[in-house]
């Protein structure tokens, strides 16, 4: 991984063409870099701060944090929206004792409500600038990504409806002795987790934990003024408006399974800016320092945090992985 990062600076260093990203790397402020790495230990912190209160209110803060950061490191190896990190945490938990079923139920309201602020901001952000708030914008980058929001959050909403539906249909032709009907379980396990997964989302947005709204507003904003802060460090000052519709938007290439997001996220995000009409040299630039910083600085916590959570899950005296499970069916980690 180290490589590919050092071959994507050494284009951007050597390749012609590019001199006039070579000059914004090459004056970039300090100070506003700092700020930058500042910003990401916080949204790194508001992940942290949402995973207890859903995974397990119980779990001590110690474990809430190794187990956060791990996950955050995987997510910087294997992106994918974050479903890569999810997976190391339900080893983990599983590790821990917790069963398989609360696993997946609390993994999908997890990925549902760190997403949904996303989702939400796409649709008011697209209508704020549709109506005329900040730089003119064509109604195809604004009107069009506010309605798939809304469409998608709304599909999000029906999912146990239509889950439950599939799944009473699952069971009426299912047969266990042969492959069809060892396939029709599987769709059904994974309908099932979808569904359970969402109605619990809906749970712990009805107990207006303050700790889990706070963490996905956290989790995307402060992401979010990474992105701006890098952009100032080259001398750019965007508006702002545009800035986090091009970062919502130049996102989804976080969804290709790259490994660190190298050329999916990179390219979606430059291309996202620059057609909602940042200079390219700047976002070239203020992209590559994001991505850096996005890259580096979760990894290197998450492998902190990550030996100290094998320890733990090895010490029979530190059963705080969930209480409600006993330290007596946690399996030992290699």
């Amino acid at each position: 991984m180290t490589g590919v990062l050092v071959v994507v600076g050494l284009v951007a260093w050597l390749a012609p063409g590019l001199g006039e990203v070579r000059d914004r790397l090459g004056s970039a402020r300090p100070g506003w870099l700092v700020l930058a790495v500042a910003l990401e230990l916080l949204s790194c912190a508001s992940y942290v701060l949402m995973f207890k209160p859903i995974f397990c209110p119980r779990m001590s803060w110690r474990t809430s944090y190794e187990l956060g950061t791990s996950e955050l490191a995987v997510g910087s190896l294997l992106p994918a929206s974050g479903a890569g990190g999810l997976a190391f945490g339900a080893w983990a938990l599983s590790k821990g004792g917790m069963p398989p079923q609360d696993i997946a139920r609390r993994s999908v309201a997890f990925f549902v409500l760190k997403s949904g602020a996303n989702f939400v901001a796409v649709a008011v952000l697209g209508v704020v600038m549709w109506l005329g708030v900040g730089p003119e914008v064509s109604p195809l980058l604004t009107l069009l990504p506010a309605v798939m929001a809304v469409l998608a959050i709304a599909a999000v909403v029906f999912v146990p409806r239509l889950a439950g539906r599939r799944g009473a249909r699952l069971r009426d032709g299912d047969r266990d002795d042969d492959p069809p009907g060892r396939l029709r379980r599987g769709l059904r396990a994974v309908t099932g987790a979808l569904k359970d997964g969402v109605r619990e989302a809906g749970d712990v947005l009805r107990r207006r934990d303050w700790r889990v709204i706070a963490g996905s507003l956290g989790y995307w904003l402060f992401d979010n003024a990474v992105l701006w802060a890098t952009f100032r460090a080259f001398g750019e000052s965007p508006a702002v408006t545009l800035v986090l519709m091009g970062y919502l938007i130049g996102q989804l290439g976080g969804l290709l399974p790259i490994p660190g997001g190298i050329g999916g996220i990179d390219g979606g995000l430059i291309g996202a800016l620059v057609v909602y009409g940042l200079p390219a040299a700047a976002t070239t630039a203020a992209v590559l320092a994001y991505r850096l910083i996005l890259f580096w600085l979760p990894l290197l916590l998450g492998a902190v945090a990550f030996r100290a959570l094998r320890r733990g899950l090895n010490n029979p005296d530190r059963p705080d992985l969930c209480e409600p499970f006993p330290a007596a069916s946690r399996s030992a980690v290699v």
